[in-house]
């Protein structure tokens, strides 16, 4: 008897195990966290703190309290974009590496920044009923894809060659594609706004 009541726990030792090693594989834990708890990320974990020192107890004002904290943070960072403060730019237009592209970027003439207004000409253009005006419409939009092919090539050896000099040892992943789609803007138009003159160097 004492063999089988034996083997009998031992078997219903084996199973609770099996049951919680698989309930803890099924729920992944941080290797850091306290032993069934996992770890929330910082940002996270602040925006509770911060809930929690900002709540007054009352719903509607908690909520008035938060809108106007948005409201506050989104005007400082339109100021931000229009004059360049890092403190409150959004995260992708943040740091030294970004601020420098801009600069390359602004200091020199794009082709793909006159691409809306030519755009826009050809558009006309290419409505005029009249079949010789309609090719030269055609000939103006494949030449200014060319142009701005061949001049965003151009741009993106430069702009690596000179993001390896100066910030050898900065992580510059999405740099240059953050420079080629600000090429597409109009001067005037770019937030952050231009800090540099045209043949300015950054």
């Amino acid at each position: 008897m004492g063999f089988v009541f034996g083997s009998r726990s031992s078997k219903e030792e084996k199973a609770a195990a099996a049951d919680k090693v698989s309930a803890d594989l099924s729920q992944p834990r941080d290797p850091q966290a306290p032993k069934g708890r996992p770890t929330p990320k910082r940002a996270v974990a602040q925006s509770q703190r911060k809930a929690v020192v900002a709540s007054t107890g009352n719903r509607k004002e908690d909520a008035k309290r938060a809108r106007e904290r948005r409201r506050a943070e989104m005007a400082k960072q339109r100021e931000a974009l229009a004059n360049g403060d890092e403190r409150y730019l959004p995260t992708r237009d943040k740091g030294p590496v970004r601020r420098f592209v801009r600069d390359f970027v602004d200091s020199r003439f794009s082709v793909a920044e006159m691409f809306l207004p030519l755009a826009v000409v050809i558009l006309v253009l290419s409505m005029v009923r009249q079949p010789m005006i309609q090719n030269i419409a055609l000939l103006l939009w494949l030449g200014v894809i060319a142009l701005i092919i061949l001049d965003s090539i151009g741009l993106v050896f430069r702009l690596r060659k000179a993001l390896k000099e100066r910030f050898p040892d900065e992580p510059r992943r999405g740099a240059v594609a953050y420079g080629l789609m600000r090429t597409l803007q109009m001067r005037r138009l770019r937030l952050p706004k231009p800090q540099v003159k045209r043949g300015e160097r950054p």
